[in-house]
């Protein structure tokens, strides 16, 4: 499970920020991660974490890359509670290609889609900044198919269809709405980050739990914590790009497999 929440404008006001987002991974605790850096070793204009579960080294679950004028934001969130080929391709390259590539976020999601059954099932979201426009798109193939939502509006994503959102999307988009016209630019993060940390319960939710009736309650807040399953939000992330290009990237993600335990914050500045 994941959740991710974002406002992006590509003309926002002088002291405004083309974006906004924040977000929760959700996974193992014990599945070994890379904290968010530049990816100096190939890709130094790419910045995020990466997975390094042995298999699957190198994907992402969510990422920028900015070269040639254009920004792009990529973020990956796995639809929970549809039948799973166990001999599907990983989908962490899914982000990775994106942001690395040359391809717009429409040429890539037309392409990815080609094949939706390599996969199992996921939504990409992406968002692509130029000069004077937010391209937003979200991509699934489950059912395959790509939508293109507005600039300048609040949007949420989970892990269901975008038609059929969990309540705690739902009710995650209207108080991160409340925390972006409340908090001042000095504690917007530390507003955004307690937001992640959120662990109340949105419940009942009948599409929770139909996709994962096992856990469903549990996972039924912004902020999942489930010590006994070794499982939960292990990596919390805010990003803002402000009207001049700059990016500040906080990530805040677990060193152990104890949620109460140590957690490394990174921050990254980088004129984009």
């Amino acid at each position: 499970m994941c959740i991710l929440f974002f406002i992006a404008n590509a003309n926002p006001s002088s002291d405004g920020y083309k974006l906004i987002l924040a977000s929760n991974r959700d996974e193992f605790y014990g599945r070994p991660a890379l904290p968010a850096s530049a990816w100096t070793e190939n890709h130094p204009y790419v910045f995020g974490g990466r997975d390094m579960e042995p298999g699957r080294e190198g994907g992402t679950w969510l990422a920028v890359g900015s070269r040639n004028g254009v920004t792009k934001i990529g973020v990956l969130l796995n639809i929970t509670g549809e039948k799973r080929n166990p001999n599907a391709l990983g989908r962490g390259p899914i982000v990775a290609d994106y942001v690395k590539g040359d391809l717009t976020n429409c040429q890539y999601a037309e392409k990815l889609i080609e094949n939706p059954k390599i996969y199992n099932s996921f939504n990409l979201v992406s968002v692509e900044f130029g000069k004077t426009n937010a391209k937003i798109l979200h991509t699934s193939n489950a059912p395959p198919g790509n939508v293109e939502f507005s600039e300048g509006e609040v949007h949420g994503f989970g892990n269901s269809p975008h038609t059929i959102p969990l309540q705690k999307v739902i009710h995650g988009k209207e108080k991160f709405r409340n925390v972006l016209k409340s908090a001042g630019r000095a504690n917007l993060v530390q507003e955004l980050m307690e937001f992640l940390k959120d662990g109340e319960r949105h419940w009942p939710d009948d599409e929770l739990s139909r996709r994962a009736p096992k856990w469903a309650e549990k996972l039924s807040s912004v902020c999942v914590n489930m010590p006994v399953e070794g499982y939960g939000s292990r990596t919390r992330s805010v990003i803002l790009i402000n009207g001049q290009n700059q990016m500040d990237f906080y990530e805040e993600t677990m060193l152990g497999t104890d949620p109460d335990g140590e957690w490394k914050k990174t921050h990254i500045q980088q004129q984009l």
